[in-house]
Order: C-alpha cells, then structure tokens, then sequence
C-alpha cells in the first residue's frame, strides 16, 4: 500500500483475523483480512486491544502476541483501540521529562555511548534492510514506483547538486553512516571527502571500503565527535544526524559547522522534525528506551532560528515526509523479507524492534505526525 494510502485511510475499518493458540481462527470485518493476531487466548486479546501503546509494543517485543500481514494496516488498527488510563499518562509525563535530564547532562562519551547503542548492532544486520550503498535516511521516490536503490541514488546525487559540488572542493560529511554520501561525492564530483562517525562498526565499514577502491588520498573517516572536529570546509552536509544532538544543544551544534564552514561555502541539514505543536509522547518514549537513546526530535522552527542566530543564512527548506514514509515501507519488507538471518545475527527481540520501530515511522510519517527536511544554508 503506497504511504499516501495510509494517511487516507487511516480511520477506515480494516477486516482482520484473530486466531488462537487452540487454532481456532475468527475474522472480523468484511472483505480479506489485512493481517492476522496470534494470541493464547480472549483473555490476552483484550489485554491487547486495551493496553496503551507503550505496553502493546512491548508484549510484542516479547513474542506474548504475532502479527501477520499488513503491519500498518494492525498499526492503524491497535491506534483506534488504545486506551488512555493511567498508564498513558504516566508514559506521556515520563517521555516529556526523561529525555530533558538526557538534554541537560550528555557529555561526548554518553553520546558515543547512544551511537553505539544504535549503530553498532552488526554491519550485516543494517545490510539486510537497507539499499547497496547502505544508506539510512530517506530515498528521493521519483517517481513514486522507483526501487529503493534508485530512490537513494537519487537522494545523494540531490544532495551533491543542492551543495554545488565541484572538483576539489573539501566536503565534510558529519555522521557519515556507512560512507555513501563521500563515496558518491568523490566519485561522481572530484571532491577531497571527509566522513566523521561515532560508531565503531561504522568506522571500520567505511576504512576498509576506501582500502578496497583505492581512495585513500581523496576519501577518509574519522571516529570522532563532530565537536572535535577542526579544520575549514567548502561545502559541509549533515544527514539524519541532527535527531542526535539535542533540542538544547542545537545552538552549539550549528555553531560548530559554521565555524567549520569556508566563506561563502554551503551547509545542508536534513532531518526528521517534530511538527508543532506536537510534543514527546509515548511513541517517542519506547524510541528513547529501546532505539535512538538521547535522541530528540526538534521543531523546524528552532532549526531555523538556532541555525540564523549562528550565522547561516537559509537558501532553500524542502519538506520530505512522504519520501521517508516510503523509505521505511521499503525497509520493513526487506527486514520482513529477511526475518530468519536478522534473528540469527542480532535475537528475535532486537529483530522486533526495529520491525516495529520502522512500521511506526512510516505510519507516523504518512499521518503528518513526523516531517523530515532539508535546509539549504549558506555561510554570509
């Protein structure tokens, strides 16, 4: 179902099936069934249909209940059966002041700590769900019915274009990920690249690959906080990594590339943003416990005014949320696709998580409740 068909239908009644341990199976709704509920029995089905989404995710981590079929369309299911009692409140007041003593006092090992957390599954785990250039963030769907290859070949040529990228230019790229930002960017536009990551697993990916193509006098990685960086640049990106820093720190954090960029050079900065006047709640509690720890996701317009009150001046703001619904779509089928070699690598109940952490992005996305940007910024 493509993204857009999500956020239409996102009230409308989906029949499913439930079935039970004893292998009775009953359908509801008319028409085939989106997906299937495993339970034991009535008593854990209503347990599920009437627990709050924090507690139904993790039930699921636990293998106490199965999904089968659509999960978006059981996503959109289990939001219209939600209950709000005392535990939704008590998560909702947790997401909002958790991560604000993680804003206040995260120092650069506890950063590195949370990059890890994340990135440092297994190289062959990210493999099994991302593109062959293993690029995580999202693709440029154009058109919509493109591979997720194409999709991201096409993201990375737009970002190399967006920076006027030219021979010798000194690129930095800060969270490089797996290196296919610098790769494209040195390969396809003769530039001096320059990727910096936190993760280890990353590092190493990306090291070895310049080892492998012979790039060692145009290409490097550095493990390394992007604070710590030195050096001047002529074009700078940063993609999908701002979601780390922090609603606090986003002033020192646009300070730093600023100091880091060349007179007259450019900055691109995309991201996933918190529209307004949307704020944490559950959903981004379960993503700070069990996904991204320390993340938090801005508002577009503290991105603007923290990134003017450093100096830059904002050339251009492209709103991409319907490509990363997609992007994600993408990615849960070819985990869904991959399920028994994800288990192997990294247990059934990481495998889980990111299922469930994937699906609830691209229903959040295709329901407006996550926006992705990329701004454009120049160096007055």
């Amino acid at each position: 179902m493509p993204a857009e068909d999500v956020e239409t239908r996102t009230t409308a009644a989906v029949p499913y099936t439930v079935r039970y341990r004893d292998g009775t199976s009953i359908k509801h709704g008319d028409g085939p069934a989106a997906f299937t509920i495993s339970v034991a029995d009535e008593q854990q089905l209503r347990k599920f249909l009437t627990a709050d989404d924090y507690s139904a995710a993790l039930a699921f981590l636990r293998g106490e209940f199965d999904v089968s079929g659509d999960l978006f369309a059981a996503l959109r299911f289990k939001q219209s059966h939600s209950r709000r009692g005392w535990r939704h409140w008590l998560y909702a007041w947790a997401a909002k002041w958790v991560p604000r003593i993680e804003s206040w006092w995260q120092s650069k090992d506890r950063a590195a700590s949370n990059i890890q957390f994340h990135y440092d599954r297994s190289n062959a785990f990210y493999r099994l769900f991302l593109d062959s250039r293993m690029v995580y963030s999202d693709g440029y769907f154009d058109p919509p019915g493109c591979s997720l290859d194409e999709a991201q070949e096409a993201k990375l040529d737009g970002l190399c274009r967006e920076l006027d990228l030219r021979p010798g230019d000194r690129f930095l790229d800060v969270g490089c990920g797996w290196g296919g930002l610098i790769f494209h960017a040195a390969g396809r536009y003769g530039v001096s690249a320059t990727g910096c990551t936190l993760s280890a697993e990353q590092h190493k990916f990306v090291g070895e690959a310049i080892a492998e193509r012979g790039l060692s006098g145009r290409v490097a990685v550095e493990l390394a906080d992007y604070r710590d960086l030195s050096g001047t640049f002529d074009k700078i990106a940063s993609v999908g990594m701002f979601e780390h820093v922090g609603r606090r720190r986003l002033g020192t954090y646009f300070r730093k590339i600023h100091a880091l960029l060349a007179a007259g050079g450019r900055f691109v900065n995309t991201g996933i943003t918190r529209p307004q006047p949307a704020k944490d709640d559950r959903q981004s509690g379960f993503v700070a416990d069990r996904v991204f720890p320390g993340g938090e996701l801005a508002h577009l317009s503290a991105v603007v005014r923290e990134a003017e009150n450093a100096g830059f001046e904002i050339l251009r703001i492209e709103q991409r949320r319907e490509h990363y619904g997609r992007t994600c779509r993408a990615w849960v089928a070819n985990l869904q696709r991959n399920e028994r070699e994800a288990i192997a690598l990294v247990g059934r109940e990481t495998y889980r998580t990111w299922l469930l952490y994937l699906a609830g992005s691209a229903w959040n996305f295709a329901a407006g409740h996550l926006g992705t940007e990329q701004v454009l910024m120049g160096r007055r």
